[in-house]
């Protein structure tokens, strides 16, 4: 993958959940998540830097990206905190952050454009296997005649004392 990389000159996305320390080094940069939140992006020398700027220390006999996947665990990162004057618990300084990068709604887009965007979606997917969609319209067609034509013809008597005994 990495010679791939180099060669073609393409940006590669990997999801990892516990990676060697060998192969955490080949990564240029880094994207952590947490609960479905972004916890860092951005290069991975800077990685440690940064949560020792938010108070957690990567201890000498373990691995950064060992210590990665535990700190951003909420279970397990308080054996990191080392700011023991203050409560464990990462600042969250809203003036710093980008006012189009916070969510303000459950979703993104209205349900109006998903419907349009699936709608769109497998209007495509009907242009390229046409045939199939057209032979399977043909199909239900020709079903549909034939389970309508065996009520065709047939008449109910009713009114008459001997219409009863007939059935």
């Amino acid at each position: 993958m990495r010679q791939m990389v180099h060669i073609m000159d393409v940006t590669m996305v990997i999801a990892l959940l516990q990676p060697a320390p060998e192969t955490f080094d080949l990564f240029n940069d880094v994207i952590l998540l947490s609960e479905g939140q972004f916890v860092y992006q951005g290069p991975r020398g800077n990685v440690q830097e940064f949560f020792e700027y938010m108070g957690f220390k990567c201890p000498d006999r373990k691995g950064i990206a060992d210590f990665l996947q535990e700190v951003t665990s909420k279970k397990d990162q308080e054996q990191y905190w080392f700011r023991k004057n203050q409560p464990c618990r990462i600042p969250y300084d809203k003036s710093k952050v980008n006012p189009a990068a916070l969510v303000t709604e459950s979703y993104g887009i209205s349900n109006l454009e998903l419907f349009k965007a699936c709608f769109s979606r497998e209007w495509l997917l009907m242009k390229r296997d046409s045939f199939v969609y057209l032979f399977k319209a043909t199909q239900l067609i020709i079903t549909t005649i034939i389970a309508l034509s065996v009520f065709l013809r047939t008449e109910m008597k009713y009114g008459e004392l001997e219409d009863a005994s007939r059935f």
